[in-house]
């Protein structure tokens, strides 16, 4: 999709003039055409009158930052508003951990500005590459730091830069943000660095964190990252536009410190030593059906620096199964749930669940294996479509957000119920319909925030959450 600047700078505008405000939906007559309710949720969604986000009845929301805004730390605001964690700080304050999936291409829209005129104020050792002029890349993290109980944006400011279209990633138990590239582009592009790589970004950081790559977690292209608190074992999934991706396990040396190394998985199904498939595509006969779980086992991989750029398929041929463009994930106690954007028979995505052993990555695991499960498989487009970033609401909702460029369908925030069924929360009405991407959750429940991925708006939506009916 292509916008002129003319666009650009008028939705700057547009966003800065909201921004602060508190825009609650007013009682009047709905437009469902666009989704379909498996459950009542929160109510019909109510036509937003600055036509960025249509919420139920009672809800709101704030535009707490933009693309092009001046951060406390001067530079720009970058566009391209992707995966998002909320971070507690303690009391009511929390630090969101924001990726921009900028190309190198995309320099314009870094947090350098346009023709990149903050350069000279930039100091390039802070940055994890440069491409061939000598310049920043334009990807990276940003963080802010937002006090939900007075709903008020403190500061923001650049945490991460010189990397390469980060698209999702995790927060850790720990208090971190891990940051994915979604790409495996190198030197042979122009640029200094090989890339695909996982970082980590403390959300205590003040500014910009060294940029050091955890290579051990492999090279690839990554989307998201969860971390299960009780093993340390971090859970990967990979967005190949082909559809023939795999599931990763990280199984780390040191569960408090990713960087020193650990062992990189993919996962199997013991039914299908040869390689399986749980995509059940169009056109194949299906694999399984919503409810059928799958026992897994875990495949070693070798070359996991992957310069020839088939680690997907040496795995695949080493036992690993298939999955289609696995995206979000987020790990909670009944298993780490992950999208699998393309996948299904109508091709409108998989919600998938893993249950890991009671022995994950340790001796014993062979004998009782964690089980994989087909958790929601839509078959109409108005149900769900192209489910991307997750999240688990603190009373055990996922919150999956929608990613599917379309002339004629919307873009959605739909929630899912601990059994299965689908409902809408908001809906996407800003100009472009571009994808939501980000939805997270204050610690105390009180605040979704999400992300309008295009040109990049971060949102904080309140409401009755208590008002859920089936």
């Amino acid at each position: 999709m292509t916008l002129h600047r003319r666009a650009l700078l008028g939705a700057a505008a547009a966003t800065s003039a909201f921004a602060g405000f508190a825009l609650r939906a007013q009682a009047q007559t709905g437009n469902p055409e666009t989704y379909l309710n498996e459950v009542h949720g929160y109510g019909p969604l109510v036509p937003d009158p600055y036509k960025i986000l249509d919420l139920p009845e009672g809800f709101s929301y704030r535009v707490v930052s933009h693309a092009g805004q001046t951060m406390d730390d001067g530079y720009f605001v970058p566009y391209k508003a992707d995966g998002m964690a909320a971070i507690p700080l303690g009391g009511s304050r929390v630090a969101l951990l924001r990726n921009h999936e900028l190309k190198p291409t995309d320099f314009n829209y870094g947090p350098l500005g346009p023709g990149r005129k903050l350069a000279d104020r930039f100091d390039r050792k802070d940055a994890y590459d440069l491409d061939a002029d000598g310049y920043p890349l334009p990807g990276g993290v940003t963080t802010l730091i937002y006090d939900t109980k007075a709903q008020r944006l403190e500061r923001q400011h650049l945490s991460l830069t010189g990397t390469a279209v980060n698209c999702a990633g995790g927060g850790t138990p720990w208090g971190s943000w891990l940051s994915c590239e979604e790409t495996t582009l190198s030197q042979s592009a122009g640029l200094g660095k090989a890339h695909g790589y996982v970082f980590e970004v403390p959300a205590s950081a003040r500014g910009l964190v060294e940029p050091r790559p955890l290579t051990a977690m492999g090279r690839f292209q990554h989307e998201a990252a969860a971390v299960d608190p009780q093993t340390g074992v971090v859970y990967l999934t990979e967005d190949s536009f082909d559809s023939k991706g795999l599931f990763y396990r990280y199984l780390p040396n040191d569960r408090r410190d990713l960087s020193k190394g650990g062992r990189l998985q993919a996962l199997g199904l013991k039914a299908a030593p040869e390689g399986g498939d749980v995509r059940n595509m169009k056109g194949s006969a299906p694999y399984w059906r919503v409810g059928e779980t799958k026992e897994v086992v875990w495949i070693d991989l070798e070359g996991i620096d992957n310069p020839d750029e088939d680690l997907r398929f040496r795995g695949q041929s080493a036992g690993a199964a298939f999955v289609g463009r696995g995206e979000g994930i987020f790990w909670s106690p009944e298993g780490v749930y992950f999208t699998c954007t393309s996948s299904g028979p109508a091709g409108h995505g998989q919600v998938l669940r893993y249950r890991p052993s009671a022995h994950e990555g340790q001796p014993g695991e062979a004998d009782a294996p964690g089980v994989l499960e087909l958790f929601v498989e839509p078959t109409e487009s108005r149900v769900m479509d192209f489910a991307d970033n997750l999240a688990i609401s603190p009373w055990g909702h996922i919150f999956a957000c929608e990613d599917r460029y379309s002339e004629t369908l919307r873009n959605h925030l739909k929630g899912i119920t601990p059994d299965g069924r689908v409902y809408t929360i908001a809906r996407n009405v800003f100009e472009g319909n571009a994808e939501l991407a980000g939805a997270c959750f204050s610690p105390d429940g009180s605040t979704c925030f999400v992300n309008v991925y295009w040109p990049g708006l971060t949102l904080a939506i309140t409401g009755p959450w208590g008002s859920f009916r089936v």
